[in-house]
């Protein structure tokens, strides 16, 4: 059959299909068919009031109707309900938190009192309100949450030990403070993650660090840091906005004279980041002040010791060897730390009173240098004795410029009259060269040693600072002195003129160490009156000069002859 066929035979059995279907197999009765209605019986059922506030809702069936779901909450949501405040204390702390944040209200350290005579709080109080408080985090990636105004959950698995946690499903950052009796040591650790993946961050103390009642307390502190080198920096660095940079640093966080708080990374730290602060917040005066801050650590995980404490030269050697560099000598270090050990030494084992160990010491370096001042004064003593034929071989060449030929002469007879008579005419020059390095290096001691803060001597409070009195006591006695030593020093080949300017120089220095700690005083007043009896001795042992009778026969060229 062809295809036309087939489909004519196939369209007429589907036709007979569909018709048999409908003829042998009836469809099923509607099971429950309402009754018909009555239009006015249902007119009559609607109630008269057809507003929505007339409908009376149907009434309970003894079945409690079923309470709206509440949202879900996320999985793996940390925190807690209220803002909390959690202390941590040994013998050497007591140390704030507050759970907002799982930040530091105060560090207070029990074993120094601030220029007020308060316990000595290392956080600035006044900062508290305008900038994010110590140990608040830096990011550098959004979070779902911002970790410095939530609510974290507390956790203490021992009394010296402070668990701060918060998620909010998403977000999870953990902070671990582990404190330890007679240790300034604190063991730290920071995470942070999103979605599984760690975010890196920094830890930071911002708002000023160290004793604020201090006047200078916004111009001691500092940021500190230590690669290969010892680096700091100050607020007027990051004048501009905050300033980065990273490194293998061997420690980082802030700093002032006498304290520190930094942050020493475990070894498995490949790279560190350091960031500077510049905050602007008001003084114990009101007025507005800039104030450096830090921020340290820079990965997703940060883990190391943090030190928070005195720069005790012997503490810190105990407890970290890289600790000793927070230590600033400078340059004069070869000079400044035997000398810091030699009045520490003299001071716990001979007069227990710093005051006394750095007269003591200040005696000791003068006795040892005496050869060299001697050599000096000597020296100068034969200068005075020759005053009259130096005088002729000016007058010799009187009236000559500088760039004039016969200067050479003049050098030329000078060095030979020095050489003939023995005399070193830079001799008396050089006690003080010799003094300046000791000046510099007992300024750097006083300057930073811990152990000055808060030495007592006689009327000084404390050695580290100016005199309290109304008037300096010992910068008046040292102008005295001076004096004296001005004028007890032989000056040889100086004007009378300039011998009155020379006088001026002592009230010069007692206006400079006016201002200066009174330790500082303290040594040079005493290296005068070494100097006094010093001289003494000499002019007792010399005798009075007596110039020679004979002077030089002068006999200047005349000008013609010396033009041509």
């Amino acid at each position: 059959m062809s295809m036309e066929t087939r489909l004519l035979i196939f369209f007429v059995l589907m036709g007979l299909v569909l018709l048999g279907t409908q003829y042998f197999y009836k469809p099923p009765p509607v099971a429950n068919k309402p009754a018909a209605v009555n239009p006015a019986s249902t007119d009559a059922a609607i109630p008269a009031a057809t507003s929505p506030d007339a409908v009376t809702p149907p009434k309970a069936t003894g079945q409690p109707a079923a309470a709206p779901a509440p949202p879900a909450d996320l999985p793996g949501r940390v925190q807690a309900d209220k803002e909390e405040s959690f202390t941590a204390e040994t013998n050497l702390y007591r140390v704030t938190f507050s759970n907002r944040g799982a930040v530091a209200k105060s560090w207070i350290l029990k074993a120094y009192k601030d220029h007020a005579g308060k316990a000595l709080d290392l956080i600035n109080p006044r900062s508290l309100d305008k900038v994010p408080a110590p140990f608040s985090l830096v990011m550098k990636t959004s979070l779902s949450t911002d970790p410095n105004n939530a609510l974290f959950k507390e956790e203490s698995p021992d009394p010296l030990t402070l668990k701060f946690e918060f998620s909010d499903g998403r977000t999870v950052t953990k902070k671990s403070f582990q404190f330890v009796d007679n240790s300034y040591l604190v063991a730290v650790s920071t995470e942070v993650s999103q979605n599984g993946i760690l975010v890196a961050h920094s830890l930071a103390w911002r708002g000023g660090f160290g004793d604020q009642t201090v006047s200078t307390a916004a111009t001691d502190e500092q940021v500190a840091y230590y690669d290969s080198k010892r680096e700091t920096k100050a607020a007027k660095d990051a004048k501009n906005g905050p300033i980065s940079f990273s490194g293998q640093f061997s420690f980082e966080g802030m700093e002032d004279k006498f304290f520190a708080g930094v942050f020493l990374p475990s070894s498995h730290s490949s790279s560190n980041e350091v960031t500077v602060f510049s905050d602007t917040l008001p003084n114990a005066a009101g007025a507005d002040e800039q104030r450096a801050g830090a921020a340290v650590g820079g990965e997703g995980v940060n883990m190391g010791a943090l030190f928070v404490g005195p720069k005790d030269h012997d503490l810190l050697a105990k407890v970290d060897p890289r600790l000793e560099q927070l230590i600033d000598w400078g340059w004069t270090k070869i000079l400044a730390e035997p000398l810091f050990l030699a009045i520490q030494w003299t001071e716990k084992n001979v007069v227990h009173n710093y005051g006394w160990a750095i007269v003591l010491v200040t005696v000791v370096i003068n006795i040892l240098l005496s050869p060299l001042s001697f050599q000096s004064l000597k020296s100068s003593r034969k200068m005075q004795k020759i005053q009259p034929q130096i005088a002729a071989l000016n007058a010799k060449y009187k009236g000559i410029k500088m760039n004039d030929p016969r200067k050479a002469e003049q050098n030329q007879e000078m060095m030979d009259l020095y050489k003939r008579e023995g005399v070193n005419p830079m001799g008396g020059c050089l006690p003080m060269l010799v003094q300046f390095p000791f000046l510099y290096a007992f300024y750097k001691v006083l300057y930073i040693s811990i152990a000055m803060r808060g030495a007592s001597w006689l009327w000084v409070h404390d050695l580290s600072q100016p005199e309290t009195l109304p008037i300096h006591l010992l910068p008046v006695i040292m102008i005295v002195t001076q004096f004296l030593t001005q004028k007890m020093t032989p000056q040889p080949g100086v004007d009378p003129s300039q011998q009155k300017m020379f006088m001026i120089m002592p009230l010069v220095f007692g206006y400079i160490f006016w201002f200066l700690s009174s330790g500082l005083v303290l040594y040079y007043l005493t290296s005068n009156v070494v100097a006094i009896a010093r001289q003494m001795i000499l002019n007792r042992i010399s005798g009075p000069i007596t110039p020679p009778a004979a002077i030089i026969d002068v006999k200047p060229n005349s000008p013609k002859k010396r033009r041509s």
